[in-house]
Formats: C-alpha cells, sequence, structure tokens
C-alpha cells in the first residue's frame, strides 16, 4: 500500500498535478506525508495550506462526489483501473478526465446542483 501511495505521490509530482492529503487513518505515515509535502512545493513545507478535507460529500479539488474521486482514493482508483477505465496521460480515469473529455465537469457539476441547488466550487485539478 505504501509504495502505491508513494507512486501515485511520485507520478502527480511529475505530472504537475495537485494532490490530495491522504485520508486520516491511511497506511501513509506522517512522516511520509510531509515528505511529499515539501517535495511538491518545491522543498517549502505547506504546513500553511490547509489539507484537502475528505469528510464532506463533495470533492473540492477534483469537483466530484468524494465516494468517486479516484484522484484521492487510491481504492477507488485501483476499481477503476480494473475495469479498464484509465486516462494513462493525466493519471486518473478516463471517465473522470476533465482534461481529455471537458465535458464530463458539467455531469459532475449537475449533480452538486441537483443535491445543492447552486454551482460546485471550480476544481482545482
Amino acid at each position: 500500500m505504501l509504495k502505491t501511495v508513494t507512486l501515485t505521490a511520485t507520478l502527480m509530482l511529475v505530472a504537475g498535478l495537485p494532490g490530495c492529503t491522504p485520508q486520516p487513518g491511511s497506511e501513509v505515515s506522517k512522516a511520509s506525508q510531509a515528505d511529499t509535502a515539501t517535495a511538491s512545493s518545491g522543498g517549502k513545507s505547506s504546513a500553511s495550506k490547509p489539507a484537502h478535507d475528505h469528510s464532506g460529500w463533495w470533492c473540492n479539488e477534483h469537483g466530484m462526489p468524494e465516494e468517486v474521486c479516484a484522484q484521492c482514493s487510491s481504492k477507488v482508483a485501483k476499481e477503476f483501473q480494473k475495469k479498464g477505465d484509465w486516462c494513462q496521460d493525466h493519471n486518473r480515469p478516463d471517465t473522470q478526465c476533465f482534461l481529455c473529455h471537458p465535458e464530463l465537469e458539467s455531469k459532475f457539476a449537475a449533480q452538486y446542483e441537483a443535491k445543492y441547488g447552486k454551482k460546485p466550487p471550480k476544481p482545482q485539478g
């Protein structure tokens, strides 16, 4: 599991994509999280930046419900990979790749609007 998380973090850094902080209770150690945060910020600690909050229904960072966000959950990502639903260029499910398929963003936004009656925050990644 640690190798998977390390590999995912490395791929995200290489691709220049922002990543999510692993959920509390995950197998990633605090030291490893700090190393990843320091590496992704060019050597500067990101202690002042709030961690991505996974407690809500919506992933503000990636623009979809948390329960299906493969960029936040390695378990969800593995499920998409097993199905063959994976964008190799952007390291996320093809059915969640707003870079290759910008129209998908509105599909997820419609779910948010149906639940909250307003437009969702713009995804960061």
